[in-house]
């Protein structure tokens, strides 16, 4: 599947929708099961909202960059200004049935150029729930270190879950 060609593109107000649905498809319910990444078993309700996407597109330190596979939108990553050289990368997202053949690496290293680019970032950072250690690993095969630092999960829930942050230096 790496050998798809990937147009990427920032999101606009027309794309959250279909943004929408791809995200929640990949995080929650049942189809988020059909990939790896999801956090179906570890936390009910939606992942973000449609007002969510649209502070992000309407926001000038942040951008929602789409991958598309033709005319069919592939994923997505939200990049954003952090401060100084620090830029913060969350919400990747691949389609769940595509998941596991590479896309995901090329969005994140589409997230990484963007960051350089549009924000001036030497940094990237990214936080991933605490207990996924396949997702860390993950980011760890891309270059990505743990911190030592912890956030709390933004959401209250019972057991609390935490986020432990990563950082990467960009070349």
């Amino acid at each position: 599947m790496s050998d798809i060609k990937l147009d990427f593109r920032a999101a606009g107000p027309t794309d959250l929708p279909a943004v929408h649905r791809l995200v929640e498809s990949a995080y929650r319910g049942d189809s988020a099961r059909a990939g790896w990444t999801h956090e179906a078993d570890l936390i009910e309700g939606p992942r973000t909202s449609a007002e969510a996407l649209q502070a992000i597109v309407d926001d000038p330190a942040q951008v929602l960059l789409l991958a598309f596979d033709g005319d069919r939108l592939a994923g997505c990553v939200q990049v954003s200004r952090v401060s100084g050289e620090t830029s913060y990368f969350g919400m990747l997202t691949v389609d769940p049935r595509r998941q596991a053949g590479g896309l995901g690496r090329r969005i994140v290293a589409a997230a990484e150029r963007l960051a350089r680019e549009r924000f001036g970032a030497s940094r990237m950072e990214l936080t991933v729930v605490s207990v996924r250690a396949e997702l860390i690993a993950y980011y760890e095969r891309r270059g990505y270190r743990r911190t030592g630092e912890s956030r709390p999960f933004p959401v209250a829930l019972d057991p609390p879950l935490a986020l432990s942050v990563m950082e990467k230096a960009l070349s």
